[in-house]
């Protein structure tokens, strides 16, 4: 469905019509607020999410940030993707639990599983699983997509991941996310010897202007800051420490890739490097989320979380230490 419409409107004309537009009163709203405001059936957050898919265009412009403010006699176009025919559905999929209290879940998600339903995953995802795991999931937390999702790991990215059960909690993790108080520290192979060997990769990300399914470096991206440290040299690659500050879709990818440090086995920005991923043994790009650490929303506790590298990797990095002795 296509809904058009302006910010700061006067009243729809009709509240079934598809086709929603209005002459502008005045300007200086976020985009996603005005979207969040004048469309009842999309969240703030889901209006973000939309954004960042490329479905949102200003004035026939595709609009990659959530804060772009609007300007009087804008017109705001969304494109929202049918909905599921059936809704969600839980499903008994074994997930791997580190840690569970009444709020929250910690889980080391494998490689390979899709953490929310989307168009071509319908089934078998994280969401799914949680359905399935937690009956008395409250389902109006986030987008209703994603229940309980706070952030996102890509589908080959393993490990560990915060959902909430409930919805005071998911506002309470979703504000550390926003403050950049929540910890995210993953393991990863790059390829070549980052210089210096560590530091701040601080540059906007959004969509790719001229390939809507990849991300890329863009002036008027989304704010993005990736800490890294070389941990240790493997010949023609190098095991990183990544740390994000923030948590753009497919960050430390395209930001290692900007820096000509892809991470190897990444087929989308690193596709050279799949030769010797292949050697490997590896089917899928060398990065795991290792570390997790953020405030426990009921007793105020800090805890951290830990996964070892899966069996993939692990064989991965010991052939490449192997290989340069």
């Amino acid at each position: 469905m296509k809904t058009t419409y302006n910010s700061l409107v006067t009243p729809f004309t009709s509240a079934l019509s598809t086709q929603h537009s209005a002459h502008i009163q005045e300007g200086g709203e976020r985009l996603d607020k005005a979207i969040a405001e004048h469309m009842p059936d999309i969240s703030r957050s889901y209006a973000a999410v939309l954004i960042e898919a490329g479905a949102v265009t200003v004035n026939g412009v595709v609009a990659s940030k959530p804060a772009q403010k609007l300007k009087t006699g804008d017109v705001v176009s969304v494109e929202k993707p049918p909905p599921q025919p059936s809704g969600l559905a839980a499903e008994d999929i074994p997930l791997k639990v580190v840690y569970e209290d009444a709020d929250l879940l910690v889980i080391d998600k494998p490689a390979g599983m899709v953490v929310h339903p989307a168009p071509g995953h319908s089934g078998g995802t994280l969401v799914n699983a949680l359905l399935s795991h937690v009956p008395e999931l409250e389902l109006d937390m986030g987008d209703e997509a994603r229940p309980g999702i706070v952030h996102r790991l890509d589908r080959d990215t393993s490990g560990l991941i915060v959902v909430a059960k409930r919805r005071s909690a998911h506002e309470n993790l979703s504000r550390q996310m926003a403050t950049r108080t929540m910890l995210k520290e993953y393991a990863a192979v790059v390829e070549g010897k980052p210089s210096p060997p560590s530091g701040v990769i601080d540059a906007p990300i959004a969509r790719d202007p001229s390939d809507r399914k990849r991300m890329a470096i863009v002036a008027t991206g989304r704010a993005a800051r990736t800490r890294y440290a070389t941990e240790r040299g493997l010949g023609h690659y190098s095991l990183i420490k990544a740390t994000l500050e923030t948590g753009r879709t497919h960050q430390i990818r395209v930001h290692m890739a900007s820096t000509g440090h892809p991470v190897l086995g990444d087929a989308v920005y690193g596709k050279h490097t799949l030769k010797d991923a292949a050697a490997l043994g590896l089917t899928r790009q060398f990065l795991h989320a290792r570390r997790l650490g953020f405030v426990l929303p009921y007793t105020g506790e800090w805890r951290e979380f830990t996964s070892p590298l899966p069996s993939d990797l692990q064989a991965a990095l010991e052939r490449l230490e192997e290989s340069r002795k």
